[in-house]
């Protein structure tokens, strides 16, 4: 990662450059940047636009993982409102955490994290004044494993170690929030320092250069072009701590379904199970109208519904057309620029893929393989393609389009990977990794 991000930090600090000496940012760039006045819509999109591991990680699903976590409602409340804090964050921590289960561990070493709220041995003992033993709690959790005297058991490791007693779990991560809010004054870069750690964050902050700005700030205002010294720091960390507050928003959202509205709940729940990433929120089928045979794929560009793929202007915002695009149209008896055409708004997220990813790194142009289908072209590619979804395809809508895996530089490989994330926490996108390509899906307007 660090021989990465050394390879696109020389075409960033000529974008910089450029910047510094008075040109404005492209239109592509434009689009990835952050604007103070719409922070609380960067908030929400990020929250959405990150939301589906929680639907398709959560042990049982999101609604069981809620259903679990509501248990704790009570203690929860009890421990905000003696810190001053906001219980439904605090709860949001408990699902992210642990998915509302006491016992949660993240690995067998009981030195890593544990608990309703995964807190680390070393943190729990040297800062948050917590009893913990490992050695006694990894015995009396061998013995709890072989299932003898396990109530007995249990109730004798939350004496020893008290990340396993809920109660004493949440007064310690209050404490933590209110150690980190003291450190870092804002109640959002406390929460983010749950995960990322104080340290981490004030460093991130520190390259920031200006002071304790509300994360949404410090996250969308950093990148290959702007505040390149902060986006290091973020990217480089590697385990999703730059995410963590985005995703701490899914939570409470899920929460909130949960009490009030169910049904949209497990409407969700369905619709990003279909799926390996959240294309049918985006796009659901039975909202999202598809293009049956060839002819109605004619009559959609006619309109303009669909627009034509034009080689000369992909060229210029870092795309290039896969020769081989569209190679099955023998088979509906079409010529392959048939199936060169994408949705007016997928269009212009490709280009904003393909411009931003050029600008970054200064390469050649990514390869763009597939586009809009009709259901005959796709019946016909499940044939031959055990890739192909015999499902919904959003191809299939004029929303989806690919872009191989192969890439001209390890920088342009870095910075193709920055603006998938950067729309995916914009909303504007879902993607997923294909063996030889990556598949995206555009949202709506």
């Amino acid at each position: 990662m660090a021989a990465l991000l050394a390879v696109v930090v020389v075409a960033v600090v000529l974008v910089r450059d450029a910047d510094e000496g008075g040109r404005e940012l492209p239109a592509a760039l434009q689009a990835l940047s952050y604007e103070p006045s719409q922070r609380a819509r960067f908030e929400r999109d990020a929250a959405a636009g990150l939301s589906h591991v929680l639907y398709a990680k959560s042990p049982g699903g999101a609604r069981a993982t809620a259903a679990r976590t509501a248990r704790w409602r009570p203690q929860v409340e009890a421990a905000a409102r003696a810190s001053g804090l906001d219980p439904d964050t605090l709860e949001a921590i408990v699902f992210l955490e642990s998915a509302g289960r006491a016992d949660a561990q993240a690995s067998d070493d009981l030195d890593g994290a544990a608990g309703l709220t995964q807190i680390l041995a070393q943190t729990g003992r040297d800062l948050l004044g917590m009893k913990v033993d490992v050695r006694a709690s990894e015995r009396l959790t061998r013995g709890i494993r072989r299932g003898h005297r396990v109530r007995a058991r249990k109730a004798a490791r939350r004496r020893v170690d008290e990340r396993f007693d809920p109660v004493k779990a949440l007064a310690a991560t209050a404490r933590y929030l209110t150690i980190a809010r003291g450190t870092l004054h804002r109640d959002d870069l406390s929460v983010v320092s749950y995960h990322m750690g104080i340290g981490n964050l004030q460093r991130a902050l520190g390259a920031y250069g200006q002071g304790e700005v509300p994360y949404a700030q410090l996250y969308f205002d950093s990148s290959p072009f702007s505040h390149e010294g902060a986006w290091r720091i973020l990217s480089g960390l590697g385990d999703d701590s730059s995410t963590y507050l985005w995703r701490i928003g899914a939570a409470r959202e899920i929460m909130r379904l949960y009490r009030e509205d169910p049904a949209a709940l497990d409407r969700l729940q369905a619709l990003h199970a279909r799926k390996n990433s959240a294309e049918e929120v985006l796009h659901p089928r039975d909202g999202t109208p598809a293009f049956g045979e060839p002819f109605a794929l004619g009559r959609a560009r006619a309109s303009g519904e669909l627009l034509a793929l034009d080689p000369g202007e992909l060229r210029a915002d870092g795309l290039a057309i896969d020769p081989r695009m569209g190679e099955l149209a023998s088979v509906t008896h079409q010529s392959p620029r048939l199936y060169r055409a994408l949705r007016p708004q997928a269009l212009a997220t490709l280009e904003t893929i393909g411009a931003a990813t050029k600008e970054i790194a200064r390469t050649a142009p990514l390869n763009v393989t597939s586009t809009v289908r009709d259901a005959v072209y796709q019946r016909a590619l499940v044939r031959t393609n055990p890739e192909a979804t015999r499902a919904f395809s959003l191809h299939t809508t004029g929303w989806a389009f690919e872009v191989e895996r192969r890439y001209r530089s390890r920088a342009q490989a870095l910075a193709f990977q920055f603006v998938l994330d950067r729309l995916t926490a914009l909303n504007r996108i879902a993607w997923v990794r294909e063996p030889a390509a990556i598949h995206v899906t555009s949202a709506g307007p």
